[in-house]
């Protein structure tokens, strides 16, 4: 299940994050990342309350190859990175958002993710991209993972996120 999609402004928003390419399907490669970044924060002496909620940055979205991704953690304030932790900022602008609500797993996210794209191109609004070497480069495409699984244990009350940088 998911929300009508619709345009908002949005501040910039720093984040710590893991980026890597993974191939299609990633799941597995996820909690990993997150527990690493999460690591770093609290070795900064951050209590959680200040970080969160987690989030994948998709960078690239070819799927027919590997996906380059930066999976971490918003933060309230920057925060310096470490070893392959990096600190980085989201960038303040118009957001397409969509709210699914349901499992982590299974075609749920992808189905939200086709219908926000398809939204988007019937009220013709231009993603914020850039080409490089002929590959399409998100300026700012977030999934945006609200619930806390350690928290809820039902998974159809997972709330997800999707929110892209409009041109």
């Amino acid at each position: 299940m998911f929300s009508q999609p619709h345009i908002e402004e949005r501040k910039l928003q720093p984040y710590l994050a893991i980026r890597t390419a993974v191939p299609i399907p990633f799941g597995k490669y996820l909690g990993p990342l997150w527990q690493e970044v999460e690591a770093h924060l609290k070795s900064q002496g951050l209590p959680a309350s200040s970080y969160g909620p987690a989030l994948i940055r998709y960078l690239t979205t070819d799927m027919s190859t590997q996906l380059d991704i930066e999976v971490g953690f918003a933060v309230d304030h920057p925060v310096g990175g470490a070893d392959r932790i990096l600190a980085d900022i989201l960038p303040a602008g118009r957001y397409a958002t969509l709210l699914y609500t349901g499992s982590y797993r299974g075609k749920g996210i992808y189905k939200a993710t086709v219908a926000l794209l398809d939204w988007a191109k019937e009220n013709e609004i231009a993603w914020n991209t850039t080409t490089r070497n002929r590959v399409e480069w998100w300026n700012g495409r977030v999934e945006w993972y609200l619930t806390d699984p350690a928290r809820e244990k039902d998974p159809k009350k997972y709330r997800t996120e999707l929110a892209f940088l409009v041109r």
